[in-house]
């Protein structure tokens, strides 16, 4: 079971990005949630919940605006995905703009995907960079060394 092979060695129990849950010992499982390790993906968000949990949130926090049918999207949460493995530092939240609409006029969205850098719960900046790993770790470097901005 689950629980056996988490007793057994808790970091080999993971979440796999395909939602096909498995231990990686092979025994077949529901997902589990390793305490300590934050998900590889990034954490969806609404309204109702948004301002609670980024304030709750330490360290860095990247928050992306998406949509259902955005292909740029889809590839920033690949990118994301993969620069998270790299950065766990990092906490990564996802608004769907068709849904949380009241966040999209909030915080201006006119244009999808769109990033926002909070700073230990707090808003920094919105962020503007190229859908490439060393891009994006130059322009939240950059936008850290700035002053943080007011909040939408």
């Amino acid at each position: 079971s689950v629980r056996k092979c988490a007793e057994r060695d808790p970091v080999r129990v993971e979440v796999v990005l395909e939602r096909v849950p498995l231990c990686l010992d092979g025994v077949l499982a529901v997902p589990v949630w390793v305490p300590g390790r934050r998900a590889p993906v990034p954490t969806p968000l609404d309204e109702f919940g948004f301002h609670h949990a980024l304030a709750g949130t330490h360290g860095l926090a990247l928050v992306m605006f998406t949509g259902a049918g955005c292909s740029s999207c889809r590839a920033w949460k690949r990118l994301l995905a993969a620069y998270r493995a790299q950065h766990p530092e990092l906490a990564l939240f996802e608004v769907d703009a068709g849904h949380a609409q009241a966040l999209a006029r909030e915080f201006s969205v006119f244009h999808l995907p769109a990033l926002f850098l909070y700073r230990d719960g707090h808003f920094h900046c919105a962020l503007q960079a190229e859908a490439h790993p060393d891009k994006l770790r130059a322009a939240i470097e950059a936008a850290l060394a700035t002053a943080s901005q007011e909040a939408p």
